[in-house]
């Protein structure tokens, strides 16, 4: 993206901001509001519109639920009965929606209803935080404007904080770049019996989607041609969410199980770090462009009122405790990262990759991240984020390559972490990932050049949902990769999802796939599946 490639609103107000250490959250935050004509805050004023007077249905990008907690359940819908037009075919007024929480799905046994207000500086999303809700329960929910009802969505709340629970299963998906193809793995994502999907990045791509959308190849369709560039603004970005967001397989999944969600860098732009772009645009307009994503971020995802951001800056780090089984800790691998050794990309690592000071996760969130663990009496561990953990050598031989936008261009910053795991005595360490569009599964060792050393942990690598197109079982490197890497216990370039459970004395992990992604109505079948034993970490396939 250059300079001339962004729109004259983001131009003029970056030059409203000057010089970078003048870009506030609260600066940028007014110069967003500058450029897009928003109001800063809730706009009691703004009139309502009587919802009895929508003649469309508005529930076209479905229900969500999201971060489960003991007594709580955050419920999710956007208004939009035209998701693919500028302002998704409402006036900017106030609605008036309704809700209700149920034990059933015909809301026969209701437990909470009530009124939210989609409001249009939010682009008329709604969030719910229905509270006093018993752990460990099953519940319904839908919501009502004027005549129309949404879809049933179906949520689970966490067990008690100090309970002891049996078993734990989760999903982790990442990588939906809808221009590569059909979100088929998310219709089968929607049949598992699961307790919660964790999405680990790239849930959209700010790439241009043609009229076809791409490999999708539409013959009965024809996409708006404001989708065929790269999204900049706030306007792009709530449009890509609205074409995102109607695919009725991500609807489905999201209807039947809550998501807690993290980002990589496509919901933004393509590997950039902090406050710095991948190409040479000035900071005051990235941040801005930084500030749109995040805000369309927030109001289309199920998340809670502390992660709604300022400006360009959003705490999406948070940590989540299932009973005593199972700590997460969500992380963010973007917003606070040293910009990557070497100008990015495969590199031979050295001095600049290597230099202690450099972060993945920013001082504070390595601290918050280091102190949860000394603190947790969590069977598992587990850390949900975006690039790959382990390491990843291209090749067997000494002038082997990295990549520096993974976890190998931090290498002190991930000694930090490992060295973490010990203090702290974590018997079972997990790692949940994305990013790579491929499924890994690796033994996290003390030594990474010998095999035979201490393992501390695991990370399971869950495949692109679509990005990458069809993919193969066995990628054109994967014999190179798997022999470069003997704690690579598993590689298989399809698409897909995994899914791991987590019990007292073992977690299984199972990599299901698909055959294609370019055709719709793939089946799915499993790859793979691991053991790794509690309080003996290592991978062992079943």
């Amino acid at each position: 993206m250059t300079p001339a490639a962004h729109t004259p609103e983001l131009r003029a107000a970056a030059a409203h901001i000057g010089r970078r250490r003048l870009l506030t959250g609260t600066a940028a935050a007014a110069a967003l509001a500058f450029a897009v004509q928003l109001p800063a805050e809730g706009v009691a004023g703004a009139a309502e519109l009587d919802a009895r007077r929508l003649t469309e249905d508005p529930f076209t990008l479905g229900v969500a639920s999201g971060d489960p907690r003991p007594d709580s359940a955050l419920l999710w819908t956007r208004l939009a009965p035209r998701p693919y037009e500028p302002g998704s075919g409402l006036p900017r007024t106030r609605v008036t929606v309704r809700w209700e929480l149920a034990h059933d799905a015909a809301f026969r046994r209701t437990v909470r209803r009530g009124e939210a207000t989609a409001h249009p500086e939010f682009d008329h999303s709604v969030r719910v935080d229905v509270t006093g809700l018993a752990p460990d329960r099953v519940y319904y929910y839908r919501f009502r404007a004027g005549t129309w009802l949404s879809p049933v969505g179906r949520t689970r709340t966490a067990p008690a904080r100090h309970a002891r629970t049996g078993e734990l299963k989760l999903a982790a998906v990442s990588c939906q770049a809808y221009h590569d193809g059909y979100f088929t793995a998310y219709r089968h994502l929607a049949d598992e019996d699961l307790d919660v999907v964790f999405h680990l990045g790239d849930y959209l791509y700010e790439y241009a989607v043609n009229s076809a959308g791409g490999a999708r190849n539409y013959t009965d369709r024809v996409l708006p041609a404001h989708y065929n560039h790269e999204t900049v603004t706030l306007e792009d970005y709530r449009l890509r969410y609205g074409l995102y967001k109607s695919d009725p397989d991500l609807r489905a999944a999201h209807a039947a199980h809550p998501f807690v969600v993290t980002w990589d860098d496509h919901e933004t732009e393509n590997n950039y770090a902090d406050d710095i772009p991948e190409n040479d645009v000035p900071p005051e307009e990235f941040l801005l462009r930084r500030a749109s994503a995040y805000r369309a971020y927030w109001e289309n995802q199920p998340l809670r009122a502390p992660q709604r951001p300022t400006g360009p800056d959003m705490r999406l780090h948070r940590r989540l405790h299932f009973g005593r089984l199972a700590q997460f800790d969500i992380l963010d691998t973007r917003q606070y990262r040293s910009d990557q050794a070497y100008g990015d990309g495969w590199r031979v690592p050295g001095p600049e990759s290597e230099d202690p000071a450099r972060t993945m996760t920013g001082a504070a969130q390595e601290r918050w991240l280091l102190d949860g663990w000394r603190a947790s009496d969590a069977t598992w561990n587990v850390v949900p984020q975006q690039v790959t953990f382990a390491r990843r050598r291209d090749r067997t031989t000494a002038d082997f390559k990295l990549s520096m936008d993974a976890w190998d261009g931090y290498p002190a910053s991930r000694q930090r972490l490992l060295d973490g795991v010990e203090a702290a005595g974590l018997a079972n360490f997990m790692v949940l990932t994305g990013d790579v569009h491929t499924a890994y599964a690796y033994d996290l060792k003390k030594d990474w050049d010998d095999p035979a050393s201490r393992t501390l942990g695991t990370e399971i690598v869950a495949t692109s949902i679509s990005s990458g197109k069809d993919g193969a079982d066995r990628p054109a490197d994967w014999e190179r990769l798997t022999t470069a890497n003997p704690h690579m216990r598993f590689y298989n370039g399809r698409r897909g999802y995994v899914t791991v459970a987590l019990g007292a004395r073992q977690a299984r992990a199972d990599f299901r796939s698909v055959a294609a992604v370019t055709v719709p109505g793939a089946p799915v079948t499993t790859s793979a599946s691991f053991v790794t034993e509690a309080g003996s970490p290592g991978l062992h396939p079943v």
